[in-house]
């Protein structure tokens, strides 16, 4: 439908996405001016691009005044814009659920109370040939969001769902980042996200305009089933995750004799380094893949090294479960990394651990090279 007009920025000057995802093609903040006998705006923008977003809307709306502003998740990316919007457009209404209403005066010092609509599950905004139905989504990934179906161009404004990390320019392969961006951010929402796609399941969606990423407008399958089996916590692809930290490399060594060897069985392997490299992705491939190998030292006698412990509370953070995990401890003098492991997964949901445990004592040998060898086996089958 060309009354949909795309009124977003493209952000390129950032390097952290809520300050801990590096997002080196940049961030795309979206928002959208359904132009109709009255104009509706959905969501408005990161503080740093309000003037261009501004601008943007009034080149779309050919100086027409904005009637509606549709909020429908506070996050201040997406947020900010809501004050200056509300001063430039004094006779349109803001549009949002109670909750979001309580954090813009949080966080904006008003709540808009004589210019507000309050919505909720099932009400209706008519604006002319459109009609927008909101559709509650707590906790994906705030407690106030709201998503938003049009039933006259069947687009469904999805709000973070379906977002993904990088500039709408960007030359990217979707899935890898709206992985890394689903599993870093939405990840521990799970059941919230399969609640709302059985919602979504009942409408006639033709395309899903989220506010990260690009507008979704051909085989919708595909990203309706990706979510499907990131929100359900299922295996996406047959393979394994493998991350160690070392010491002196002796660690090290041995989580990558284990990845070129299930590598050299036809396993597809992904290694990382968790000092090194990005710890987001990281945490992506273990939720992606079946199993998941830790490869870490006994640390100040009692615990694991510090990346490897942050590594697995950021996947604990998240529902990590369903999934099998394999353990590499080294240890010179009293191996407890196995043991602090286990601890940490205790609550996780349907976790097998993987026989044997191989425990490295400094540096490896005849006995704990056989090890990995059984490990490998075990692995791969």
């Amino acid at each position: 439908m060309n009354d949909i007009k795309y009124i977003g920025c493209n952000d390129h000057e950032i390097d952290l996405f809520e300050g801990q995802y590096v997002v080196p093609n940049g961030m795309a903040y979206n928002s959208y001016a359904v132009l109709d006998d009255k104009i509706t705006v959905f969501d408005t923008m990161d503080a740093r691009f309000v003037d261009e977003w501004l601008g943007n809307l009034k080149a779309a709306t050919g100086g027409r005044a904005a009637d509606y502003l549709v909020v429908q998740h506070m996050e201040p990316d997406h947020s900010s814009g809501i004050a200056r919007f509300a001063a430039e457009y004094p006779n349109a209404t803001i549009v949002a659920s109670a909750q979001a209403f309580t954090l813009m005066k949080q966080f904006y010092g008003s709540d808009f109370a004589e210019r507000r609509l309050v919505v909720k599950e099932g009400d209706t905004l008519k604006t002319g040939r459109h009609e927008f139905h909101f559709v509650a989504a707590p906790m994906v990934h705030w407690p106030e969001v709201i998503v938003t179906y049009d039933a006259a161009s069947k687009v469904l404004f999805s709000a973070d769902g379906f977002g993904k990390f990088g500039a709408l320019d960007a030359d990217e392969d979707w899935d890898c980042e709206a992985r890394r961006y689903y599993i870093g951010i939405v990840g521990k929402f799970g059941a919230q996200v399969q609640a709302l796609l059985k919602k979504a399941a009942a409408l006639d969606i033709a395309a899903i305009y989220p506010l990260h990423g690009p507008q979704l407008t051909e085989n919708l399958g595909h990203y309706l089933d990706l979510y499907n089996t990131w929100s359900s916590y299922a295996v996406e692809t047959e393979g394994v995750q493998v991350c160690y930290t070392s010491v002196y490399g002796h660690t090290r060594e041995a989580a990558l004799k284990v990845a070129k060897a299930l590598e050299a069985r036809g396993v597809k392997v992904e290694v990382a380094d968790l000092a090194r490299d990005d710890m987001a992705e990281a945490v992506e491939g273990a939720f992606r893949y079946r199993t998941l190998v830790l490869a870490t030292t006994t640390y100040n006698g009692l615990d694991i090294f510090p990346f490897m412990r942050t590594y697995i509370e950021q996947l604990l953070e998240r529902n990590y479960q369903n999934r099998r995990v394999a353990i590499i401890e080294n240890g010179s003098w009293a191996p407890q990394a196995a043991k602090v492991i286990k601890g940490l997964f205790g609550c996780s949901k349907n976790l097998e651990f993987v026989d044997p445990v191989v425990t490295v004592k400094s540096a490896l040998d005849d006995t704990s090279s056989a090890a990995l060898d059984r490990l490998v086996q075990a692995i791969a089958g």
